[in-house]
This record gives C-alpha cells, sequence and structure tokens, in this order.
C-alpha cells in the first residue's frame, strides 16, 4: 500500500488531538465558536511531531461582485482547494474541499482559504465539535431577509479590528442606524477598537 505511512501518521494525529472547543466567545449574545487559529493552534504540534506536511492547492476560484444591504459592492469568493497532507515517504492524502468568503476589499479570498483549510482539517481528523453555529465567524454570511437584533449584535461583537467593523458596517449599517441601542452599540465597540489600536 504506497500510501501506508500518511494513513498511519493521520491515524496517529487523530488519535493524540482530542476536542477543539469553542473557546471564542461573543460579549454580546451567548455565541460560542472556534476560528481557523485554535484548528492551526492545536494541530501545529502534532502535525510537526509525526512530520507531516499540509500543502493547499487551489484548483478552482469564482469571484464576483455582489452588494450589500446598503449598496456597496462586496467581493464574493468560492475557492475549490486540495489540502495534501504529505508524509516524510512522499506518501499522500489529498482532501478537497469548498471555501466560501466575503470582503469589501482584497480579503475575500484570504476567507476562503482559512475557511476551506479549517474545514479540511477538522473532516480529515475527525475533530469533535459542538454544533455548527447559525453564523460562520470566519466571514460574514449573505441574509436573505432582514437580520434580528441579536444577529446584528452579535456583528458587532464579532470584529476584532477596525478593518472587520467597517466591513460589518458597509453590510449591516443600514439595518444598525435604524435602532438607537444598536447605533450607540457599534458605536461604543469602534471607539473600543480605535482605542485599542492607539495603546
Amino acid at each position: 500500500m504506497e500510501n501506508k505511512k500518511i494513513i498511519e501518521e493521520l491515524a496517529a494525529i487523530m488519535d493524540e488531538i482530542g476536542a477543539i472547543g469553542k473557546s471564542k466567545k461573543s460579549t454580546g449574545v451567548n455565541f460560542a465558536y472556534r476560528g481557523i487559529d485554535d484548528v492551526m493552534n492545536e494541530l501545529h504540534p502534532l502535525l510537526a511531531k509525526h512530520q507531516v506536511l499540509t500543502v493547499p492547492e487551489v484548483v478552482d476560484h469564482h469571484r464576483e461582485e455582489r452588494q450589500t444591504s446598503g449598496g456597496k459592492p462586496m467581493i464574493y469568493s468560492i475557492m475549490t482547494v486540495r489540502i495534501h497532507f504529505v508524509a516524510v515517504d512522499g506518501s499522500e492524502v489529498v482532501a478537497t474541499v469548498v471555501g466560501e468568503g466575503m470582503d469589501l476589499s482584497d480579503k475575500a479570498g484570504n476567507k476562503a482559504m482559512a475557511i476551506a483549510y479549517k474545514y479540511a482539517c477538522c473532516q480529515v481528523f475527525c475533530i469533535p465539535t459542538e454544533e455548527i453555529a447559525k453564523a460562520d465567524p470566519d466571514g460574514y454570511q449573505p441574509e436573505t431577509s432582514k437580520p434580528t437584533a441579536d444577529q446584528l449584535r452579535n456583528y458587532i461583537d464579532n470584529c476584532a479590528t477596525l478593518d472587520d467593523f467597517k466591513t460589518m458596517k458597509e453590510a449591516w449599517g443600514v439595518y444598525i442606524k435604524t435602532d438607537p441601542n444598536l447605533a450607540a452599540y457599534a458605536n461604543a465597540k469602534y471607539n473600543e477598537l480605535k482605542n485599542g489600536c492607539q495603546q
């Protein structure tokens, strides 16, 4: 069996990795999730220990422009990515996944690749997880109807940088400004992020 070595190493990693909990939490609502950094931080020492490389290969990339609820252009990327898991003897196992990402500037492709990598690893190693959240924090999801106040508050809470806040505001600002409480909440979040950048 030509790929026996990589299968043995992947099985050993699966045996050691255990669960990756949803350690990131939103303060506004009871929302917990695990991001790409959670998966990579847990997997890196095990991949190094078992001498397994992961090599992403983008095999298809569809990019289009959509509009936010406020009429602003939003770049939407869909990527088909092959993740090669390679052992030191050259044997490999390949996982093919699809990742999607949205952004107002140049990060849609990055988000799509991060999503693809995260879910490839979660599936290959069958990493235990809680129930999948309604909104994926790795990227803003398109809405087919007006979001609820809790959803909007969650989008605000998930902004970790000023760029995140800008993306969120462009996508959902038209709804936030109609609610004085949400508008004040968003303004407080903006000031918090701005002050953090100045420190």
